[in-house]
């Protein structure tokens, strides 16, 4: 009996075991940064510097490395600058990036219960590499990239060194104790469909990753704002629903750039959460749930309506609030020297001047190819020219003879408080 415990139990180990070791982690990226580091401080001649980096960390990284690098933009002199800047944060944080494999035994517990909750959770390889301070975590494709100058700092690393704005984050996150929950995020994000660029689909997207990753692990969001926003829920919303349509303030409400006037960084985060949340909560079948919200279509609207609506978080149905915004959308009311669809209009070099209905803020501006594409656009000139009242701008465009035209007035076109112009689609023809 007592052997067949020992080989029972022995099963169960080897399982589990397997079970961690289905999760592929990658942190070369790692080794090859404070080999290359090492070299570059040894010096102060910068071009010798750029050659160790890019012979013993560039050259030699990883796919994670390269997509981190494509993904956030990332020059050598990004990299060099960086090391050259913070020396005691870059010596302090080195024990802990060279020990992230004993992370990997909680980060894989994780994954695994978002596993069970999702069972058609695709694998993704996670890679550590180390880049110049522009995100903790990200992914391209089935790349979970994790950025662990950001991601691994403690207490014990010095940030006193690093601009005031980029120590709250330090301060904040307790990026190391959480980085279990930093993965099984990003893990979502690789399941997810393809974001689109508006602001509540933004906010749903990392709303959606941040509490299913929260939901399978029990673990507590690090994320000031999901804590704030429920603890200022009616300031947030109005705040939100100021904002919705607006062309200028995504960033306000993600990823870091801390403008909204709450002051408070991330608060897209909790919009989504809370929807998330609530829609989560609302829904019999849990596991449908989940699947539903990471499976989510950003492109169909009528689906995103549907739980939103069904969450009643926001003060009206998303329908009637882009009523509302519409209503207040400048609109072309007319334009020089022809008319809309006029079929004789008279070749060669012509100032097309286009009338709004309201002044607008005299600087954002557009024009794109119509339905029938670039070979019917006309060649315009550069020159634009906004009219004092800025209810009118003008621009020259050269038209052949005997050619159907189309120029299309896009949305970039805003008032002073980002309401974006409604659309308008120029069709005419040129006389032979």
């Amino acid at each position: 009996m007592k052997n067949l415990l020992q080989v029972f139990f022995l099963i169960v180990t080897m399982s589990c075991y397997c079970q961690i070791k289905n999760q592929n982690f990658v942190s070369t990226d790692i080794d090859n940064f404070w080999n290359a580091y090492e070299k570059i401080i040894s010096t102060k001649d910068s071009v010798q510097q750029y050659n160790f980096l890019k012979d013993f960390y560039i050259d030699k990284g990883t796919l994670g490395l390269k997509s981190l690098i494509e993904v956030r933009n990332y020059t050598a002199e990004d990299f060099i600058n960086s090391i050259n800047k913070y020396p005691k944060f870059w010596n302090s944080l080195k024990p802990n990036t060279l020990s992230c494999n004993e992370l990997y035994p909680e980060i894989e517990a994780d994954i695994n219960k978002l596993k069970q909750v999702y069972p058609d959770l695709k694998p993704s390889t996670i890679y550590f590499s180390i880049g110049a301070f522009r995100t903790n975590g990200t992914i391209q494709g089935d790349r979970i990239l994790i950025g662990s100058e950001l991601s691994l700092a403690d207490e014990t690393t010095i940030i006193d060194e690093l601009p005031l704005w980029r120590q709250s984050f330090y301060k904040e996150y307790n990026p190391r104790k959480n980085i279990a929950l930093l993965c099984t995020h990003e893990y979502i994000h690789t399941q997810q469909k393809e974001l689109v660029e508006n602001l509540l689909s933004m906010c749903l997207y990392e709303g959606v990753a941040e509490f299913i990753s929260c939901k399978v692990t029990g673990k507590q969001s690090n994320s000031p704002a999901i804590e704030f926003g429920k603890n200022n829920q009616q300031k947030v919303i109005d705040l939100f629903i100021s904002d919705l349509y607006l062309a200028k303030n995504n960033y306000n409400w993600l990823w870091g750039e801390n403008k909204n006037v709450l002051k408070i960084r991330d608060l897209g985060y909790y919009v989504g959460y809370e929807i998330c949340e609530r829609y989560y909560n609302l829904s019999k079948d849990k596991v449908k749930a989940v699947k539903t919200l990471i499976e989510l279509d950003y492109n169909n609207e009528k689906e995103v309506e549907r739980i939103v609506d069904a969450t009643k978080l926001l003060p009206e149905s998303l329908e009637k609030l882009k009523h509302d915004y519409e209503k207040r959308q400048p609109k072309v009311v007319s334009i020089k020297p022809f008319k809309n669809g006029s079929k004789k209009v008279k070749p060669g070099l012509t100032e097309i001047t286009i009338t709004f209905s309201e002044p607008l803020n005299g600087y954002d501006a557009g024009l794109d190819f119509g339905p029938l594409g670039k070979d019917f656009c006309p060649k315009i000139n550069s020159e634009r020219v906004w009219a004092s009242d800025l209810k009118s701008w003008s621009f020259k465009a050269d038209l052949k003879p005997d050619q159907e035209y189309q120029i299309l007035i896009t949305n970039s076109f805003k008032k002073q408080d980002g309401t974006r112009l409604k659309p308008y689609l120029i069709n005419f023809k040129t006389n032979k």
